[in-house]
C-alpha cells in the first residue's frame, strides 16, 4: 500500500487572511471586528470562560438580540465569501498530484477553532478528509442554540492523535485512548505535516515536530509570530502564506513529501532485510 501523508491545517490566518466570522457574520449583526472580539474577550475574563465557548455564546446572543437568524445553511452561505490566500484554491489538487507522482497518498485535514459550518461553505471544503472545528447544535427550527463542539488550542492535539490512529469519528473514544503499537497506527507522526500561523497552533506544531513529523508556521509579514516560533524551536520551517506554485511554501511541502517518501523506502528495505534474515535462520 502507498504510504499516507497527512497535511493538517489551521484555517484562520493560515488558509484565510482573517478570522472567518469577520467576512459576513460580524457585519451582519452591525458590529466591527475589534468590538466583537473585545466583547468575547470580556465575557471570557468576566466569567473565566473558555475563549471558544465565549465567542460561540456571544454569536448566539447577538443573533437573538439583532434578529439575525443563524442556521447551518446561513453559515455555509457565509463560507462562500471567505477570502483565501493566493494559490489556496489550486493547492490541494497540485499537492495531491505531486504525492501521486512520488508514490504516496496525500490526505488533508482542518484542525481549527473557527466554525465547521463556515468552512463547509468554502470552495476548498471538498478537499478535506475531515474537518475538525467548533460546531453548533441546532434546534428543530434549524437555529444554532448551543455548542456541539469547541476546539481550543490544547484540545486540537486530540485530533492529531485521531489522525495518527485512524480513529476519525469524534464520538469514538475507546479506540483513541487504547494503547496501539506504532506499526499499527494508520499514519505515523513521521508522515505528518502541520501548517499553522501562531501561538494557538503551538501544541499541535510542537507535538508533530517532537514526534518525528514536520511543522510549518506561515506568516503574512516578517514581524509575525512565526519568526519567534522558528527561533524557539517550536516549528521546523516558516514560509509566507502564499500557496502558489513555485513559492517557498509549495517548495517546502514538496521537499518534505520527498523526504517522507525516501524514509518510507529505506524503512521498507530494512524491514525486508530483517524478514529475509529470519527466513534464512529457519
Amino acid at each position: 500500500m502507498k504510504p499516507i501523508v497527512a497535511i493538517m491545517y489551521d484555517f484562520d490566518k493560515t488558509l484565510s487572511p482573517r478570522d472567518m466570522q469577520e467576512y459576513a457574520f460580524i457585519p451582519g449583526i452591525g458590529m466591527t471586528a475589534p468590538d466583537f472580539w473585545e466583547n468575547c474577550n470580556r465575557l471570557m475574563r468576566t466569567y473565566e470562560m473558555d475563549s471558544i465557548l465565549a465567542y460561540m455564546y456571544f454569536m448566539v446572543e447577538q443573533s437573538k438580540e439583532r434578529n439575525f437568524r443563524i442556521t447551518r445553511e446561513e453559515f455555509r452561505r457565509q463560507g462562500k465569501i471567505v477570502e483565501l490566500f493566493d494559490g489556496v484554491c489550486e493547492w490541494f489538487e497540485r499537492i495531491n498530484e505531486y504525492g501521486e507522482e512520488k508514490g504516496v497518498k496525500i490526505e488533508h485535514y482542518v484542525i481549527s477553532s473557527g466554525l465547521k459550518e463556515i468552512i463547509e461553505g468554502t470552495p476548498i471544503a471538498k478537499y478535506f478528509t475531515k474537518i475538525y472545528s467548533a460546531e453548533f447544535l441546532y434546534n428543530k427550527n434549524g437555529e444554532a442554540i448551543w455548542p456541539a463542539m469547541a476546539v481550543n488550542y490544547t484540545s486540537k492535539t486530540q485530533f492529531v492523535y485521531r489522525i495518527n490512529k485512524g480513529v476519525l469519528d469524534v464520538t469514538e473514544h475507546a479506540g483513541l485512548n487504547e494503547s496501539t503499537p506504532d506499526d499499527q497506527k494508520r499514519i505515523p507522526f513521521s508522515n505528518m505535516i502541520y501548517i499553522g500561523d501562531g501561538l494557538s497552533d503551538v501544541p499541535c506544531m510542537k507535538l508533530v515536530k517532537t514526534s518525528g513529523g514536520h511543522s510549518v508556521a506561515v506568516y503574512q509579514d516578517k514581524t509575525h509570530e512565526a519568526v519567534k516560533l522558528l527561533k524557539n524551536g517550536r516549528v521546523s520551517y516558516i514560509a509566507k502564506a502564499d500557496y502558489t506554485a513555485g513559492g517557498k511554501l509549495d517548495t517546502t511541502i514538496k521537499a518534505i513529501i520527498d523526504q517522507i517518501k525516501a524514509c518510507n523506502v529505506t524503512k521498507a528495505i530494512y524491514l525486508n532485510d530483517i524478514a529475509e534474515n529470519e527466513t534464512e535462520k529457519k
